[in-house]
């Protein structure tokens, strides 16, 4: 029983994992610009969520979603066409300009909203819980690891299936390439970093449901995110579900076979991870592309 109830843990922990790495698989892994600020991306979200309640009261969650993927999506668009275009290609220094954005955008929070969490009121039908034989699943983790499930599918199908998806594949892939044969590589790259930045949004308001809201919400989880995309492989939306749920198990029986608890288990996640990179140091998935040898 013990174990079953850890899978389920983890795969809630994953679930919140995988909503946080989505948007840096395209900005990171298939565009090679290191966000930093990807985490205050996920922060607005939440104050999204946080701004919506006294119109729309609990349902404000729910509400909420679109409307921080639109702003999440603006917000990396700004940054795009003011800063990133100017750095595509060096990645340590968007890491720098970037991190200094999160900084800047963290201080604008607490100016708005000021430096204490604040709370984001769950809808009714997501208090309570599901028992699975013995192991009790809260609502609000089975809404998260729903919703993770369908932005997976929704990004599935749009890089499948829609011209703009595999527009993005095609500069991914080989930017030059996409460029020569009339594939207007700018304007991929705005749509890839307004997409990337409005799942940071989404995830935003999925956290408004397991915690209070705060500046530095984002910081807590953009490490992690990074790990899922590197572990997952760059631009691989399958190794990203791969390895988010499979970093969200592993932390979770760490945290339930040790004493020392959430802290060791960071420990022995950044462990595992060094070394599965020693052997798979492109992560799980390749990116495979054509090129002349």
């Amino acid at each position: 029983m013990g174990t079953l109830n850890q899978l389920v843990i983890g795969a809630s922990i994953g679930a919140v994992l995988l909503l946080a790495s989505l948007g840096l698989t395209f900005t990171f892994g298939q565009m090679g610009v290191i966000n930093m600020a990807h985490g205050e991306f996920i922060m607005a979200g939440a104050y999204t969520a946080y701004v919506l309640q006294p119109v729309f009261g609990s349902q404000a969650v729910v509400v909420a979603l679109p409307v921080a993927f639109a702003v999440g999506g603006v917000l990396g668009l700004i940054l795009e066409r003011l800063f990133i275009r100017r750095f595509y290609g060096r990645p340590l220094d968007t890491l720098l300009l970037t991190f200094g954005l999160s900084l800047i955008l963290q201080q604008v929070a607490r100016d708005i909203f000021g430096a204490p969490n604040v709370q984001v009121t769950a809808p009714g039908w997501l208090t309570g819980g599901l028992d699975l034989g013995g192991v009790r699943m809260p609502y609000n983790r089975i809404f998260i690891l729903v919703l993770a499930v369908g932005c997976v599918v929704l990004i599935s199908l749009y890089l499948s299936k829609l011209k703009q998806g595999r527009r993005m594949r095609a500069v991914m892939q080989n930017r030059q390439l996409a460029a020569v044969s009339g594939v207007a590589t700018g304007r991929v790259d705005q749509a890839t970093f307004f997409i990337g930045s409005g799942l940071a949004g989404v995830a935003g308001v999925a956290l408004t449901l397991i915690g209070p809201v705060g500046p530095t919400l984002g910081s807590a989880y953009i490490v992690d995110a990074f790990l899922v995309v590197v572990a997952g492989g760059l631009g691989q939306l399958r190794g990203a579900v791969i390895a988010a749920f499979a970093l969200g198990v592993l932390n979770s029986f760490v945290e339930f076979w040790t004493a020392n608890g959430a802290s060791f288990a960071k420990v022995v996640v950044f462990a595992v991870i060094i070394g599965f990179l020693q052997f798979r140091p492109q992560g799980m998935f390749v990116l495979r592309s054509r090129a002349l040898t």
